[in-house]
């Protein structure tokens, strides 16, 4: 069984490329263009990795990942967040708020697809600095 993705991200265009990228690479990827979205998929489908936009209209990707964070279903889940932010504070927000990563856009299209597999792969929490920017995560134990 493929490894599953959630892609949380209000953008279209993102959202096409992301999907693309990630099906080509065998991962079964589910779409969600806002919060609300995004908790109606996860009631039936368990993803192993949430991808959260963190600049959503309405319930912004934070806010979202501190609900799912509540939810006992979806606490182990590795949720990354994306962002066109780079600044540490951005990063530090995502962590506070529950994210194990952080992964800026625009995304590299190169190197898009081996970062999200060492975010599934790692199990370590994750520092700002282990982000797409500053390379993949390498922590090899993730504790809850």
């Amino acid at each position: 069984m493929p490894e599953s993705i959630l892609v949380v991200d209000d953008n279209a265009d993102n959202r096409d490329l992301t999907q693309i990228l990630l099906e080509c690479e065998g991962y079964e990827v589910r779409m969600a263009e806002d919060a609300p979205r995004a908790l109606l998929i996860v009631e039936t489908f368990h993803p192993d990795l949430i991808l959260m936009d963190v600049q959503l209209p309405g319930m912004d990707g934070l806010e979202l990942t501190r609900r799912m964070r509540q939810d006992p279903a979806l606490r182990g889940v590795i949720i990354v967040a994306l962002s066109a932010y780079a600044m540490a504070t951005e990063q530090q927000n995502a962590r506070a708020a529950g994210c194990d990563g952080y992964i800026t856009k625009p995304i590299n299209t190169r190197t898009f697809a081996q970062v999200v597999r060492q975010y599934l792969h790692a199990a370590g929490a994750l520092s700002p600095a282990e982000t797409e920017s500053a390379g993949p995560p390498s922590s090899p134990a993730r504790s809850e």
